[in-house]
């Protein structure tokens, strides 16, 4: 369970899906466009079809993350040949690595737990047999304890009751904020009956009040928290909900955290057991049954002869209106649509894209983009020794971690009793994590032990440790320059061009056929749902560039865009 919006939970399957007779469970139907995707997925009339001349036509899609690989994976199904471009691995910022030692022994460097409320995303998971378990998160059900340590003083919980009255405190006051100024009760009963028109009302209601507040704002100007008092905000900062401390959050849109909490995205997490990167390899290699065009047996691997095409540098449009994509090393080839699904800032600084493909106001969205940095580091110990029963207190040795020291949140991951597991020592984002950037992994270690070493006395962590460190820091990697996008106040009118540019009726024709996808483009930035809701969405702009049409029982985004889509504020 969460410290700050703990709720009974109903009995589940794997993917969080309800049983016979269990209430609607709440899914990622986001309030800006509450588009059912998992139904457009699952529905037999399939996602469209493209005139029958255009089969076996090729479309660029850069970038090889989950939103890349999803876009081209629907289009291959469609009977087009996707040509995908990765300047760096498969997978994208669902990264998973090994530790040299033990390969069989993996650490995320990027996604690594999924809400099971991302109903589009378990579409994939369920379809490529991947298996799941639950995240270990504070106070969680298959976290055995965890311990809260704030300005030295340490608590010990094995569930939410057993912390001291003050954290009920702070729970109970972000839970009154969201009930008293942001109708968090009401959208979620209509987020859970799939209600768009009520969505919509509330949704849009909030809007012109919220589109300028920061999240710190939101807090400190309820009543509930006022009625409190500095020292519980400052507490649900370091504790903070859902998966530890946010106050690294507190400069950024209310409006994104609202989008995460009346979805449950930060409720409920599951694990993709080997590691994250399992989906989009997967996605890669699988061959999907009654394809379009294709013979049975065709993948993406197979049509890129095991490799897709190397780093984009330039995308501009050609002299007969196509799109000419050229590669690093100088290889040009020209195709009648793009899907971009990289960061988008990386449009404006290692892609040269030509500044007539989009219009002005588009390339002032994607320039305004706010990205978070984030840190992690992991260690692979010999066994895991934490649930070793100290005999002098009858706890557990270790336990999952919130601080407010320098590795603010510790992660244990148990890959069984016999086996090396595995500590992510220090998960952080924004400042926090650049507190970390100048240090290489095994200074990193070193000052997170020695945080640790003070929350727990006399417990020997690094005579546990095998292997080399593994670590990373997204803002330092050129091909992602940070970790997900994160709006602040007033950004919404960005957010709002980036995500409609799918549906290009309205544009001139020297604009249209290029596509943004990614998560940065979506709602929900940080999360794999907004990675694949955004690569359907190109989907649908592809198929319609090129004279295709959805089924006419199975509407898609685009032709609902108008209807559910994010309200102007203009």
């Amino acid at each position: 369970m969460t410290i700050a919006t703990e709720l009974p939970e109903a009995t589940r399957t794997q993917a969080g899906r309800p049983r016979a007779g269990e209430q609607q469970p709440i899914t990622m139907l986001n309030p800006d466009f509450p588009f059912s995707y998992d139904r457009y997925l699952e529905h037999p009339a399939g996602l469209g079809a493209i005139p029958q001349v255009h089969h076996g036509t090729e479309v660029a899609v850069i970038g090889a993350g989950l939103s890349g690989l999803v876009a081209a994976y629907e289009l291959m199904k469609l009977g087009l040949k996707p040509v995908i471009y990765e300047a760096d691995q498969i997978g994208g910022r669902l990264r998973t690595a090994s530790f040299p030692s033990a390969p069989d022994v993996v650490a995320d460097l990027g996604g690594m737990r999924f809400p099971e409320s991302g109903k589009a995303f378990y579409h994939y998971v369920d379809l490529l047999g991947l298996e799941t378990q639950e995240f270990p998160n504070p106070l969680a059900p298959a976290t055995s304890s965890t311990v809260i340590e704030l300005a030295g003083k340490k608590h010990y919980a094995n569930t939410a009751d057993e912390l001291p009255v003050f954290f009920r405190e702070v729970a109970d006051a972000w839970r009154s904020a969201l009930n008293d100024d942001a109708a968090f009760k009401e959208m979620q009963e209509a987020i859970r009956i799939r209600d768009t028109r009520r969505i919509k009302e509330l949704w849009n209601e909030l809007l012109p009040r919220m589109d300028e507040q920061t999240f710190y704002g939101f807090v400190a100007a309820s009543q509930a928290f006022k009625d409190a008092g500095f020292a519980h905000r400052e507490a649900f900062g370091q504790v903070g909900f859902g998966t530890g401390g946010w106050d690294t959050d507190f400069p950024n849109s209310i409006l994104e955290i609202l989008r995460v909490v009346y979805t449950d995205a930060d409720d409920k997490h599951r694990l993709i057991k080997g590691g994250a990167q399992r989906l989009p390899e997967a996605l890669w290699s699988h061959a999907p049954s009654n394809m379009v065009h294709w013979p049975e047996g065709t993948s993406l691997a197979s049509l890129h002869s095991g490799s897709p095409r190397g780093a984009v540098d330039r995308i501009t449009r050609g002299p007969g209106g196509e799109l000419l994509v050229r590669e690093r090393w100088g290889r040009e080839t020209a195709f009648p649509a793009v899907v971009t699904t990289c960061q988008s800032w990386l449009l404006s600084t290692r892609i040269h894209t030509e500044e007539s493909l989009f219009p002005a106001e588009l390339w002032t969205a994607i320039e305004r983009s706010h990205y978070m940095q984030s840190s992690k580091t992991f260690v692979m110990v010999d066994r895991p020794f934490w649930k070793d029963i100290d005999p002098a207190t009858g706890r557990e040795t270790m336990s999952m971690t919130l601080t407010d020291r320098l590795n603010r949140a510790t992660y244990l991951l148990d890959n069984g009793p016999d086996k090396p597991a595995v500590i992510l020592l220090s998960y952080t984002w924004n400042d926090d994590a650049l507190k970390w950037l100048a240090l290489d992994a095994d200074q990193r270690v070193e000052l997170m032990l020695h945080s640790l070493e003070q929350i727990y006395p006399g417990v020997d962590i690094a005579s546990h440790i095998v292997g080399r460190p593994i670590t990373v820091s997204w803002e330092a990697d050129p091909n992602f320059m940070g970790a997900f996008k994160a709006n602040l106040p007033g950004h919404y009118r960005y957010q709002q061009r980036l995500f409609t540019h799918f549906k290009q009726d309205s544009l001139p024709a020297n604009q249209r056929g290029i596509f943004l996808a990614g998560d940065d483009v979506s709602f929900t930035a940080g999360w794999a749902e907004g990675a694949i809701t955004t690569g359907l969405n190109a989907v649908w702009g592809v198929v319609h560039y090129l004279g295709g049409s959805s089924a006419r029982d199975n509407p898609g985004p685009g032709d609902l865009l108008d209807e559910l889509g994010p309200i102007s504020l203009d």
